[in-house]
């Protein structure tokens, strides 16, 4: 998509929110709108952009979802806001407009209507293609069929007891699902990145995933009640990320909902779905509202990574730090071991950054007050302090980092001072 969506409006109130990070019923209620609202504008797009013969295929697609939504409006909901659909639908998009590349999977479509269909229980009849075996069906699972070519559905075709069937893993406690499954879970290889998801996961795997996973609700149940329920709203998926990837956690702005994540110790992975789950919703705000003009050029310091950053990854990188250094500093306030360390330490590095980001000229009106709204945010953190000067040793550590990143980019010394 391109430019912001409009019919948003951002009150004052909403918008401080927002930047302070904590968890609103306004702020959460503002990014679900804009989610769903983008990926039905999306949807739209990719009917109206349906060439030829395929346009009629997909209006038939498009008509058994709108009589499956007649049934059951809230599970046909879910299947379109899933997040690997909004993954399909950026990428059939993009194909669609494409001159030349890999033909646009519009048979996905279909899918998506077969499995509104059987969340809403009624019958249908509807002939798909599965592709390399396999034939998706969104937030449901995979069925694997018996012989190739095209394939029959009708209301009775999944069963979730057949062999034949790979069953989307649900983790413990809410709806959120572990998702191994679906091609749309991340980018495909003609879009790599720093991070890939992991195959199918063992039955191990899930068991270990549910571990982990109920550990870290339990630790933020306890910690942080607030962003615990957060969490269980925006959070639709996690994909389990592959071996070798360096990173925890990541977010696709296209797959809105969902977190890549590795396998973590419960600590961890609560404070990892703490960060990630911030990128989502700057990512949804600033569909509707542009907080800066700047380009992508990667110039500015940020504490928590050695390459230097463009604006826009440094407001992102002071967001969720932000939103942990609160997640933390509760948690030292149940007497979390280790907690007053990560806390001061996160804090620092955002402090660090904020004068850079609130001076910023590229900012906008909207953005100014946004990250002033941050800087509020930060400062209140000083009514509960760590103990001894854990605080102003960590302010110092990050001060040396920053002199000695300086010096190893002395031509970018500039945008590291606030």
């Amino acid at each position: 998509m391109s430019g912001p969506l409009t019919g948003f409006t951002v009150t004052p109130a909403t918008l401080g929110a927002l930047a302070s990070t904590e968890p609103s019923a306004d702020g959460t209620r503002l990014v679900r709108d804009i989610r769903r609202s983008k990926r039905l504008v999306l949807l739209r797009g990719v009917l109206d952009a349906a060439p030829g013969g395929r346009a009629g295929e997909a209006a038939d697609h498009w008509a058994l979802l709108e009589e499956a939504e007649r049934h059951d409006p809230e599970a046909v909901r879910d299947v379109l806001h899933y997040p690997a659909t909004g993954v399909w639908a950026e990428e059939t998009l993009r194909r669609l407009h494409a001159p030349y590349g890999p033909p646009a999977d519009l048979g996905h479509l279909g899918a998506l209507a077969v499995a509104a269909a059987l969340r809403s229980k009624i019958a249908f009849k509807a002939t798909l293609r599965p592709v390399h075996g396999r034939l998706v069906l969104p937030t449901l699972g995979v069925l694997r069929p018996a012989r190739p070519g095209p394939l029959a559905l009708t209301e009775g075709c999944w069963d979730p007891d057949d062999p034949a069937a790979l069953v989307l893993h649900s983790l413990p406690g809410g709806r959120t699902a572990l998702d191994d499954l679906d091609p749309y879970r991340a980018p495909g290889p003609a879009h790599p990145g720093p991070v890939r998801p992991a195959r199918r996961l063992t039955p191990k795997g899930h068991k270990r995933w549910d571990t982990q996973w109920s550990g870290a609700l339990t630790l933020l149940d306890r910690y942080d009640t607030a962003r615990a329920e957060e969490i269980g709203l925006l959070l639709r998926s996690v994909v389990p990320l592959g071996g070798g990837t360096r990173s925890s956690g990541a977010t696709l702005p296209a797959a809105a909902g969902s977190v890549l994540a590795r396998t973590q110790a419960p600590p961890a992975l609560a404070a990892t779905l703490v960060h990630e789950v911030q990128h989502g919703k700057l990512t949804a705000l600033a569909d509707v509202l542009t907080l800066h003009t700047a380009d992508r050029t990667p110039r500015h310091w940020a504490p928590w990574r050695a390459d230097p950053r463009p604006l826009e990854g440094l407001l992102h990188g002071a967001y969720a730090h932000l939103a942990l250094a609160g997640y933390w500093q509760r948690a030292a306030l149940y007497g979390a071991r280790g907690a007053w360390a990560q806390h001061a330490r996160i804090r620092a590095q955002v402090a660090a950054v904020l004068p850079v980001l609130h001076g910023h000229p590229q900012l906008t009106p909207a953005g100014r007050e946004f990250t002033a709204a941050m800087g509020v945010a930060e400062r209140a953190m000083d009514d509960l302090p760590p103990p001894g000067d854990q605080h102003a040793a960590a302010r110092r550590a990050v001060d040396r980092e920053r002199r000695a990143w300086c010096a190893l980019h002395p031509e970018l010394a500039p945008f590291a001072e606030g």
